[in-house]
């Protein structure tokens, strides 16, 4: 389904409309259910339940709500000691309707849901049968359920790809969906060099695949390319988006040589800028050049992303969490810097970034409360919420909990109101659209609580 130029324009008129008359009000959500999904312990493999959230392991196919989960085997050796479990949620609760009977793997397992009741798990078997081995060469695959019988996939799926790249445990793949076409798209990265990425249409034709290939860093101390991870993706009648974080070896030899002092290992990795790309038509035209929305690279910062969605008009909304500096260096290299922590919105229009807003501030010379991860909600009105989490303390009281605001239409968010989770929750996965699912009123959430991060949890919270 194509949308035409008038449609856009009324939709992009009417989402004004609506955000810029209700977006004064504060939210007043309302917590619905608070549910443990299963527990798990460490693989020691570099990698968590948590690992893909720039995907989701949260969807709902048709009326049906999923959530893929990941077991750490007995007996096995990292890095390929997991497996994935697939959990349904019924009327009386959660409850796991398969997991993989014969693949190892070493990372969770994002999904996609889409509105007929299809289901999709994207995994990533290891090829290397000796359980002792601890690397080695992977297989992608994409496993199709039926939502209304989820006990055993109705078809294994071999995506194809340009060429024949190696791919390996490390995956670092993104998986998302356009709920109103069917359409899907899976990226993979391969090395320091790129990512591969297939596309897979409505009929269930594989008709593009290609190469994101990485930013270039000729500013570094020896010029490399910035391989860009951890991304958020989104596919909107076949336009493509990506924005994700550089995640490359410290590439400056004076912060290397400090972080070895403090760590004792050779390496440290670098996350500390956001880079943005984006494709019109990934079947027919090639990727945008990068651009850097933010960047912490001058402080030894970080910077992690945390959510996308594309409006009606084409508006790219981008929400990141930053930190000013590495408080490991702070001493020695940036006695002058503050130490800050954000959550950060900003709109792209076009590769241009239009707009601007900082949504939670903490840290010196602001406030003791510490903001964390969040994610968009988005209702059916084109009221836009941002979902966060909060730590820290205030007026000599420890804080731990969640908040949400609404973002009005020139981005300036409402005064925050508290969630009231019993168990608040520090890093989770949500029903969204980038994974095939429609906007909603509810915001459903799966992830860790900050009293259990050995759980896995589900929670439910109506925010209209």
């Amino acid at each position: 389904m194509r949308v035409t130029p008038l449609g856009l324009a009324v939709a992009a008129m009417l989402l004004v409309a609506l955000r810029g008359a209700t977006a004064a009000e504060p939210p007043a959500p309302v917590v619905e259910a608070e549910e443990d999904v299963y527990s798990y312990r460490s693989a020691d493999n570099g990698a968590g339940p948590m690992w893909c959230h720039g995907s989701t392991c949260l969807v709902r196919a048709g009326s049906e709500l999923f959530a893929s989960g990941l077991e750490t085997l007995d007996g096995v050796k990292p890095l390929n000691n997991c497996r994935w479990l697939l959990f349904h949620r019924a009327g009386d609760g959660w409850r796991q309707v398969m997991a993989d009977p014969t693949g190892r793997t070493r990372e969770p397992c994002p999904m996609v849901g889409l509105p007929d009741g299809r289901l999709l798990l994207s995994v990533n078997p290891t090829l290397v049968e000796n359980p002792n081995v601890q690397g080695g060469p992977a297989r992608p695959e994409i496993l199709l359920f039926d939502a209304a019988k989820p006990d055993k996939p109705r078809e294994t799926i071999v995506p194809p790809w340009q060429g024949e790249p190696t791919f390996t445990e490390h995956s670092y793949r993104s998986f998302a969906a356009d709920g109103q076409t069917g359409e899907v798209v899976l990226f993979q990265n391969v090395g320091m060099t790129h990512a591969e990425w297939t596309f897979r249409d409505a009929d269930g034709k594989w008709t593009a695949q290609g190469r994101l290939v990485w930013p270039w860093g000729a500013e570094y101390d020896q010029p490399q390319p910035i391989r860009v991870c951890y991304p958020n993706i989104a596919v909107k009648n076949r336009a493509v988006y990506f924005c994700g974080v550089s995640d490359i070896v410290e590439p400056y030899a004076k912060w290397r040589a400090l972080k070895k002092e403090l760590t004792g290992r050779d390496w440290d990795y670098d996350f500390r800028r956001l880079f943005y790309t984006w494709t019109p038509d990934v079947t027919k035209t090639k990727f945008h050049d990068w651009i850097e929305i933010a960047s912490r690279d001058k402080t030894c910062g970080g910077i992690s992303p945390q959510d996308l969605w594309v409006a009606p008009d084409g508006a790219v909304h981008v929400l990141w969490s930053e930190q000013a500096t590495d408080a490991r260096l702070r001493d020695k290299l940036f006695v002058d810097t503050k130490q800050t922590h954000a959550l950060n919105y900003a709109v792209v229009r076009d590769g241009k970034v239009t707009l601007r807003r900082t949504i939670a501030l903490g840290g010196e010379g602001v406030s003791g409360e510490i903001p964390g991860g969040g994610c968009f909600q988005v209702t059916p009105d084109g009221r836009l919420y941002v979902f966060y989490y909060v730590s820290g303390a205030a007026e000599g009281k420890p804080v731990s909990e969640n908040r949400v605001v609404v973002l009005s239409a020139d981005g300036t968010p409402t005064a925050a109101a508290r969630v009231g989770l019993s168990h608040p929750m520090t890093s989770f996965f949500t029903v969204t659209p980038r994974a095939g699912s429609p906007p909603s009123t509810t915001l459903e959430l799966l992830g860790t609580r900050a009293d259990s991060l050995l759980s896995i949890s589900y929670a439910r919270v109506r925010l209209e």
